[in-house]
Formats: structure tokens, sequence, C-alpha cells
């Protein structure tokens, strides 16, 4: 098969580099790609968001497999856009469709969603502009921390937690007066609950699922979870505390009600669905859903996975996933995530990047804000580069995955130093 990934960050080079161990891929190409998949697939110089250059480039290449890695051009309608297309018709596309994307799209919509379909999760309510006071008499009736959000699309920075209910009013304020332009123009103020996080990622036809392995990632820039959101600092597989009986839980109330709303609403799903999860005592809850793999937990979630993945994709995007197994590797992953100096706030690119690389097969490092040119491996972009390490427990992967970072160099390189460290028993 011919496969183009669309996407540039670690994400899609752990796909990449997944996709690429399979008997069935012929060719691979990442748009655009970054320096990491320039080493195992063919990188190509595409703009996400332009629909037409994506389908020119899909029939140019003669693509039989698409795999869409981020949430803005599933939002944005390609998948609708070039299943219109008549010349398209064989082309197999992981990825939802415009109405199934908007579970990520708005938070609003999501979460109306959840209420319809029985789904555990906060409660909430949504407040624009012109609500600006209701919004702050809400926030002074709720027990702190307060939780607000954007409603659309903020790459995974539109969310903000405090303690404080002045600093709350303000960040609404700033969030309403356009801090993340028509992704904050609604705001949604939630219950805070109290728990533990993970990461739960299913591939779904519309109708079957597969659960694939879950994650835990970390999202604060600094250690013990301080500082503000990032897109991830780091992530782990498996997770320590959800054991099976939670994991029967988390199937039983959460994705089998969230696949059957799918099918109930009619939306054209075929792709993954990852469930951001909070485990409040006992109990399963949804924070958010995303509708694509995470990251940085992709870079722990496949190295995880055993089976062929071309299969399990092929099978996604023709409603056949009910007559796939799927099996997984009974190791631990943890993943490392290196960025600039700055990030998540501003920072410098074009930094070269020293590699004394280990060569050991359980140290991958994937790539993200990455560039190849003449000078070598430069950076470009807030999070550089995840080093995954793999282990038959965590602490063995951790251990990995460190000497992996240490082997890494550039002015100004930060990461954190105890992800994972949290679930080591």
């Amino acid at each position: 098969m011919k496969i183009l990934i669309l996407g540039s960050g670690g994400r899609e080079h752990a796909l990449a580099w997944k996709i690429s161990q399979s008997d069935l891929c012929e060719v691979l190409f990442v748009a655009p790609g970054n320096g990491g998949t320039a080493e195992i697939a063919t990188n190509l110089s595409l703009q996400l968001n332009d629909k037409s250059e994506i389908l020119d480039t899909v029939v140019r290449l003669g693509i039989d497999l698409l795999v869409i890695g981020p949430e803005d051009p599933l939002v944005n309608g390609v998948v609708d856009f070039l299943k219109k297309e008549p010349k398209l018709k064989d082309l197999l596309i992981v990825g939802p469709s415009a109405r199934g994307a908007l579970l990520e799209g708005s938070k609003d919509f999501a979460k109306q969603f959840m209420l319809k379909y029985g789904i555990p999760t906060a409660a909430a309510e949504i407040f624009t502009k012109a609500d600006l006071e209701a919004g702050k008499l809400f926030l002074a009736g709720l027990t702190p921390p307060y939780v607000l959000k954007a409603d659309g699309l903020a790459g995974g920075k539109g969310v903000i937690i405090t303690k404080d209910l002045q600093e709350a009013e303000e960040s609404l304020e700033k969030l309403l007066a356009g801090q993340f332009g028509a992704a904050s123009e609604n705001v949604l103020i939630e219950e805070f609950l109290d728990g533990i996080e993970l990461s739960v990622f299913v591939l779904t036809d519309g109708e079957a699922y597969v659960i694939l392995p879950e994650a835990k990632d970390y999202k604060r820039i600094g250690e013990a979870d301080t500082g503000p959101n990032t897109g991830g600092m780091g992530a782990v597989s498996p997770v320590s505390f959800a054991d099976a009986h939670f994991m029967k839980k988390v199937e039983d109330k959460i994705i089998v009600p969230t696949i059957k709303g799918i099918k109930s609403e009619g939306f054209d799903y075929h792709g993954f669905v990852f469930f951001g999860l909070i485990k409040v005592g006992e109990e399963p809850m949804v924070i958010e859903y995303n509708v694509r793999m995470g990251d940085p937990e992709t870079e722990v979630v496949m190295p995880r996975i055993k089976s062929d993945i071309v299969p399990l994709l092929v099978a996604t995007a023709r409603g056949e996933l009910s007559d796939v197994t799927v099996t997984f590797e009974k190791n631990v992953a943890a993943t490392v995530v290196l960025v600039s100096a700055g990030y998540p706030g501003s920072y410098e690119t074009g930094e070269k990047i020293k590699m004394a690389f280990i060569k050991d097969e359980n140290i991958i490092p994937f790539h993200a804000g990455t560039v190849q040119d003449d000078y070598g491996l430069l950076t470009q972009g807030g999070r550089v580069l995840a080093i995954t390490g793999l282990g038959n427990h965590l602490m063995e992967a951790l251990v990995k995955s460190y000497k992996g970072v240490e082997s890494i160099n550039w002015k100004g390189m930060n990461y954190r130093k105890d992800i994972g460290f949290d679930l080591v028993h």
C-alpha cells in the first residue's frame, strides 16, 4: 500500500515508525513531517489546512491509505471533502467527519453529547462575552479550584485551573476577550474533579471498537505538576492504577455508550477516539474527548502494539474492525519530552541539536519540532523530541528514557526530571 500520514509532530513520527514496520507498507509519505520522519519516509511540503492541495497530493501519488494525525484538518472537514471526490472512491481514510470531530472541536458539543448518552462527566455551563457577569457569578458559587476551558481548539493550552477566584475571573475576561481567538469566544466553566488522570484510546469504525494501551501524560511544564499547561511533557504506559476491574468500568460506562452515541448520531466515524479520563475514587469520569491520538501518548502506545498496525487501520477505514484481532506487548514504555527554552511561551528555533545517541533498541527517539538541513538537525518547535524507553517494568523504562535524554543537547534544552516517578512503587 501507498500510505500518507498528515502531520508533523511526535505523534506522526510514532505512527510512521509503527506503520513503516508493516509488510503491507510499500511507500510511506508524511506531510509535512519532521527531521525524524525524513529518515523512514518521504516528507512532503503540504499545507494541512489546504484541502485541495491534500486532494491533489493523494491523487498524484496514488495513495491507498490516508491517516490524519492532528485535530485541525478533521475539525475543518477534510474527511468530508475527500469523500465527496469521485476520483477517491477507493481511498481508505482514518479520521472522522467534521460532525464526529466536533467531539473535540467544541467542548460544549462534547458535554451535551455526554449528558445525552449518560456518560459520567463534571457539571458545567457555557458562557459568551455577553454573559461575562453571569460567568463571574457562576464562578463565585463554585467551590475552588475553578476550571475554565476554551470551547474550541487551543492546541492543548486552553484549560485554566486556579484556586484563586480573582484569577479565575480575570482568566474568564481574557479568554472571552480573545486570548485564543475564535476558540475562546465561548468558555466552559466546569466543576473541579479531584482524582488522577489517564488517557484511554480506541479505534472505531462507528460500530465495532478496539481498545489500545492506555497511558498517563504529564501536562505541566514544571516538576511536581507546576507551572502552565503544555501540549505534554512526557507519558507512561501501562498505567498502574488502571487495573482490569477499573478498565471494565471504563469500557461499560464510557466506551460502550460513546460508540453507541456516535452510531445513534449518525456520525461518519472511522478513526481514533481519545478519552481524557479522571479516576475519582474508584469511578472513571470523562474530562474531554479528542478525535485523534494524543501526543506524547502515541510515543508510548505505538511501541506497545505487537500486531501489524496497517491491517488494523485498514479495517477501521473499511468498517471491518469486528474481524480483526490485535495483540499487545507486555512491556512498559515511558517517554520524556525535550522542549525549547521558553516553551510553552515564546521560544527560539533553529538551534543545532547534538545527538550522541546510544544504539539501543529499547531507546527510541521520536522527533516532533525538528528539521534536517545542510547543517544537521535543528530545532523547529516548542516540543522538539520525545525519548521513549522500553523495559519490563516502569523503573527500567524510565532509566532507558533518561539515558537517551542525557545523550542529547542543544542551547536552552529543557525537560522534566520527574516523569513517571509518581507511579513507581
